[in-house]
């Protein structure tokens, strides 16, 4: 009997701690640290957004599953570190997005508009990309932003 106590105060530990909400299995991960970016159409026009910097595989997992949000001059990017092929999905993702993938250059090598929220089916960029932006859907037809336009931020060696 002694025994049995220190057991299930364990076990009703361990229940508890498995019970909490996790970021990405059912609750938004907090806001990540922001900076700012800016593009630059091909008329020279200067798109200015704060963007989420999401910079660890973990913070990369999660995204921006469960926001119920993303504001038109906001979103997150996916910083791969060095050039590669990117592959998104939509796993809890519950408003659609426009995923811009951004060569090492900075210049906007695919663009994937409005992705569907919740799907399950892969958002490649086609070729190597050193970042992958998330915006708001819908936002880059708006703003007229298109392939080969230019992406301002120090990861790509330039500054908004």
């Amino acid at each position: 009997m002694m025994l049995r106590r220190p057991l299930l105060a364990a076990l009703a530990t361990l229940a508890a701690g498995a019970a909490q909400a996790q970021p990405g299995v059912d609750q938004p991960q907090p806001r990540l640290p922001t900076d700012r970016l800016t593009i630059v159409k091909r008329d020279g026009t200067r798109l200015d957004f704060t963007v989420e910097m999401a910079l660890s595989p973990d913070q990369q997992m999660v995204g921006l599953m469960f926001r119920r949000e993303v504001k038109p001059d906001e979103g997150m990017i996916f910083d791969w570190g060095a050039p590669r092929e990117s592959s998104m999905w939509m796993r809890n993702t519950l408003v659609p997005l426009d995923m811009v993938f951004i060569a090492a250059d900075g210049r906007i090598h695919r663009i994937a508009e409005r992705t569907v929220p919740l799907s399950l089916t892969p958002v490649d960029s086609r070729g190597p990309v050193r970042a992958t932006l998330e915006l708001q859907g819908g936002i880059t037809e708006k703003l007229d932003i298109r392939v080969g336009d230019r992406v301002l931020h120090p990861m790509f060696g330039t500054a908004p």
